[in-house]
């Protein structure tokens, strides 16, 4: 039972639904394999007057243009590229394949030596590698052998200076701002730190021919890292001490070698600086506890192991590995000691003539030994015969030493 409303809705509904199904178009699909539909296609073909030789069909309100008309597929133009898309295609190269770079620097050293023409073009070749080595992540170094290889093989050499002399003067810009770069903010030292680490791999691997005709480091660096750790320990916030640690991990053992050749005590007095900061510098444990590692990779003569000393001139204080290969042993209660041990030297020495008598007794190889145990054969099993042996020499041992 409807009410009045609601019944009146429903057979509005219903209508409307009849009257959609009934209004609807019934299609019926052709069989493509039917005989009439093959005959159709076939008379229009042959009644068609489309011809495959027809003009093309422009429509009459198209105007094609003056441009359009000079366009030629066969003659595209690509422009040149710069030096500046050159540069860092090459440097993208190196950074993500570093080991190619012996293989393909001196194809990129030739390519720039056919770009690289004025002086004005030099100087953009400078700024392009030099932004690129402190900007693109641990590419300092490879930038630095880059730089190393293209101070010797560029050809041009304008009067304002050569490759090397013009990079020695983009550095000193950014050297000079040290003391305002290590106060700035934190976008301003990122940058300056990146350069502090640029210029040490430059230190190591920028080679300056010298008076005599070989290879040396350029010495104005050396001064220039030595006054770069100054600053960044004169504002011992975390960045900074993080970035002296850094450098002075890759380039201290260089430069400690060379003060001290020079007889100069630069080196002593940065660490001191760095024992000032641990006692008063509020830095966070994670940076204090980077700064005492680097004070003792110094006192380890930054973790490098000198040749030892001829064994026939070896001696405890000449030698680290003196007492390396020499025996352990042990006293009644358990205690090791070895020749390092000043309270069992004695006893030490004293076991050791006792070894070398039963060397002498038993012979080099053990040969000897045979006939002891041939001896003892016919009195203790062949089980015990080990036993035997160890035991008398162990008791012979003890009261010695009692």
């Amino acid at each position: 039972v409807f009410s009045g409303n609601n019944y009146c809705r429903s057979i509005c509904v219903l209508s409307l639904s009849d009257c959609k199904r009934q209004s609807k178009p019934q299609y019926n699909t052709p069989n493509a394999n039917s005989p009439s539909l093959s005959n159709d296609v076939s008379s229009l073909v042959k009644s068609s007057k489309l011809s495959a030789s027809a003009p093309e069909f422009v429509p009459s309100t198209f105007t094609l243009s003056d441009d359009a008309a000079a366009y030629d597929d066969s003659e595209i133009y690509y422009p040149e590229p710069t030096l500046a898309d050159m540069v860092t295609d090459f440097l993208g190269h190196l950074s993500s394949s570093p080991g190619s770079f012996d293989s393909d620097v001196e194809y990129i050293t030739s390519m720039l030596n056919g770009c690289v023409t004025t002086e004005d073009l030099l100087q953009e070749l400078v700024e392009l590698i030099y932004t690129q080595s402190t900007a693109i992540p641990n590419f300092s170094y490879t930038g630095a052998r880059l730089c190393n290889y293209l101070s010797h093989h560029l050809t041009i050499s304008p009067p304002s200076g050569n490759f090397r002399q013009l990079l020695l003067k983009r550095c000193r810009r950014e050297y000079e701002q040290r003391d305002e770069a290590v106060r700035g903010d934190a976008d301003t030292q990122k940058k300056f730190h990146s350069f502090v680490l640029f210029l040490g791999e430059l230190y190591l691997h920028l080679e300056v021919k010298s008076a005599k005709g070989g290879p040396n480091r350029a010495d104005i660096l050396l001064t220039g890292l030595k006054d770069l750790m100054i600053s960044l320990f004169s504002n011992p916030v975390d960045g900074n001490l993080i970035c002296a640690v850094k450098l002075l991990k890759l380039t201290g053992s260089v430069l400690d070698d060379v003060w001290n050749e020079r007889g100069q005590s630069h080196m002593e007095e940065l660490i001191q600086r760095i024992e000032t900061i641990l006692l008063d510098a509020t830095c966070s444990r994670d940076v204090r506890q980077m700064l005492l590692k680097l004070v003792e990779l110094r006192s380890s003569d930054w973790g490098r192991v000198r040749s030892a000393a001829a064994a026939s001139n070896a001696t405890p204080e000449n030698d680290p590995n003196y007492f390396m290969n020499e025996p352990t042993f042990y006293t009644e209660d358990g205690t090791p000691f070895t020749a390092a041990d000043p309270e069992y030297a004695e006893k030490y020495q004293e076991i050791l003539d006792r070894q070398d008598y039963f060397h002498d007794v038993y012979g080099e190889n053990g040969n000897d030994q045979l006939d002891v145990k041939e001896g003892l054969a016919s009195s203790c099993p062949q089980s015990q015969l080990c036993v035997c042996v160890w035991v008398c020499v162990w008791r012979g041992l003890c009261e010695n030493d009692k």
